[in-house]
């Protein structure tokens, strides 16, 4: 990523690197931009953690896996797991901390490693509803968790701040990585419709003595389509069963 100017500015200074990246402007409507970190607190993780380990007696263990398993970036081993992974589930939450949690897949690699403290993940056609990016256009707090279920059984978390960033605004960029201009230029299903950029804050381990190890089947994917048999359908019978709202809000 040496020499890649907006939208992924890096400064010289480490600590400003860590804690801001630009993108040009902010998302569509967004009310502002990625703010840079508060202070670091003495030790990761929230109030209510340490409430917890110090309320159930976990403090020994919990200081031990900050200590040894958590950063603030990605190191390389991270970074070469990740360019392996098929998929990754991604939780969000809008501004009045309602979650969501949903699920991203496409080819090996295809959330995109800027540098240790950015990636980069595309967000394919889908069913329209932008849970998702609705939510980190009000709250940018997000946490990703790639999980290998077919040769090593581990995860690997990685929580930060999210934005939007349409493809136009990256190809802009002269220094775009060749991988993320190749993406964007693809003619077939797997084009990215605009992207999902994440400042990394924290990166852990997923333990694998409850991840099952499967096995991978062959599976032929329309990319893209629209196809309701090919989305699967009706299959939770969810069609015809009664809703709290309006199924045709006025002024629509």
């Amino acid at each position: 990523m040496k020499g890649l100017k907006d939208p992924f500015r890096r400064s010289s200074s480490d600590s400003e690197t860590r804690n801001r990246y630009h993108t040009g402007g902010s998302s569509p409507s967004a009310p502002s931009p990625i703010h840079p970190r508060r202070p670091s607190p003495p030790l990761p993780g929230s109030r209510g953690e340490h409430f917890l380990q110090k309320e159930y007696g976990t403090e020994k263990r919990a200081l031990a896996f900050y200590n040894n398993q958590m950063l603030d970036h990605l190191n390389q081993t991270m970074m070469d797991f990740i360019a392996e992974q098929e998929m990754a589930f991604i939780a969000t939450a809008d501004g009045n901390g309602e979650c969501d949690n949903s699920f991203r897949a496409g080819p090996p690699g295809f959330v995109r490693i800027l540098d240790e403290y950015h990636l980069a993940y595309p967000e394919y056609r889908g069913n329209g509803v932008m849970a998702s990016l609705g939510n980190i256009l009000e709250n940018p707090h997000i946490g990703i968790l790639f999980v290998d279920f077919f040769r090593t059984a581990v995860g690997l978390h990685v929580n930060g701040k999210a934005k939007i960033v349409e493809n136009q605004e990256l190809l802009s960029q002269p220094d775009l990585p060749k991988a993320i201009r190749s993406d964007i230029l693809t003619e077939d299903g797997k084009k990215p419709e605009r992207w999902v950029l994440v400042q990394v804050e924290e990166a852990y381990i997923h333990c694998s003595k409850h991840i099952p190890l499967l096995k991978k089947l062959d599976k032929d994917i329309d990319w893209g389509t629209d196809d309701i048999q090919k989305k699967g359908g009706d299959y939770f019978r969810a069609k015809n069963e009664p809703r709290p709202w309006d199924p045709v809000p006025s002024g629509k």
